[in-house]
């Protein structure tokens, strides 16, 4: 955006602030209303689109202390409106006309670029006046008249533009847990455009991948933003990602947690590994199975295994006697015995 349109354009009224927020409150309304209008929430909304955009260029200059007080600088000295048209006569004020007004001349005011000129030298010297606000005069001359001023400390006006690296796109993935593991390729749709984003192994639930220059296109040639894709990992009926491993419960029986067993246990690779269930194993213990976890760049996981005595709902007149004669010949083992004691700790 061209910095002549700085004096049009009030950018503490198109974010909701006051001129004196400071950058947290700017952020934080910025964020707000880039929410509240982002094309992803308003698609084919043409209003919103352009109201997305400004706000976009609003935060581009007040979140950049050097760009906000050369804005503030322009506004203050055209007071908050005008814009700066050649000088002469009729038409709208030109830039002497409102140099003139703030030094108190009645008409136009001509400027020497070179000290002291005119009559006893009352004219005001623009080389300086052009240095109290951050330009500097060119000592180029043509056909006797003088070169261009560069307002360098305008945000670029009459100079070069400064490149700024583009707006982020945020978007979001929803990935199986298979998926998840062992990285995927998946169609993304963010900014009205699609793309095709490969999404490594390992990732989990929640995380935020930044996918650099797949954002929107930078200003004045700056490099184009990132895509910053948070990720979701839907639900498995076994396993659960836990960092680089795998984790799980396995149902052993009563006679298998109290006797111990060998009992296979199924892995995400579709194969099987046998462990060994010591006899009097406790319902929530942790069993570990090194290797069979996420495999990533750095390093692979393990499958984490908790063993879960399952109790049976229903029970035969069988079972159910079976039971009772168990429980009479533990006659005299109470497992909560200490359990009073332990509490009044």
């Amino acid at each position: 955006m061209a910095s002549q349109d700085w004096m049009t354009k009030d950018f503490y009224a198109v974010l909701g602030v006051a001129k004196d927020a400071d950058s947290a409150a700017i952020k934080k309304a910025y964020r707000k209303l880039a929410k509240q209008y982002h094309p992803d929430r308003n698609p084919d909304d043409a209003v919103a689109a352009e109201r997305f955009k400004e706000v976009g260029e609003a935060y581009a200059v007040l979140s950049d202390p050097k760009e906000r007080e050369q804005y503030d600088a322009i506004r203050n000295m055209t007071g908050g409106g005008a814009r700066f048209t050649a000088g002469g006569t009729g038409g709208g004020g030109g830039f002497e006309d409102i140099l003139s007004s703030m030094f108190g001349g009645g008409g136009n005011v001509r400027f020497s670029t070179g000290g002291a000129g005119g009559a006893g030298g009352a004219e005001p010297d623009l080389d300086e006046l052009l240095r109290m606000f951050g330009g500097t005069p060119s000592p180029t001359r043509k056909n006797g008249r003088p070169g261009a001023f560069n307002f360098g400390g305008f945000g670029g006006f009459g100079g070069t533009p400064e490149a700024t690296k583009g707006p982020d796109v945020l978007t979001s993935a929803t990935l199986s847990l298979r998926d998840a593991v062992a990285g995927t390729t998946v169609e993304l749709t963010a900014d009205k455009r699609t793309m095709t984003v490969r999404i490594p192994a390992g990732v989990h639930d929640g995380q935020k991948i930044r996918l650099s220059g797949k954002g929107r296109p930078g200003n004045h040639g700056g490099p184009n933003g990132d895509m910053i894709v948070t990720i979701s990992v839907a639900k498995h009926p076994v396993y659960s990602i836990d960092g680089a491993n795998l984790r799980m419960d396995l149902p052993v029986s009563l006679a298998e947690a109290a006797l111990g067993a060998d009992v296979e246990v199924p892995l995400l690779d579709g194969t099987t590994k046998k462990v060994r269930i010591k006899p009097g194993t406790p319902s929530g213990t942790v069993m570990r199975i090194s290797g069979a976890g996420i495999a990533t760049t750095k390093r692979t996981g393990d499958l984490l295994v908790t063993i879960e005595v399952a109790v049976p709902k229903k029970l035969s007149k069988a079972a159910k006697k079976a039971l009772q004669d168990f429980d009479a010949a533990m006659e005299g083992t109470d497992p909560r015995a200490t359990l009073r004691d332990e509490a009044a700790r």
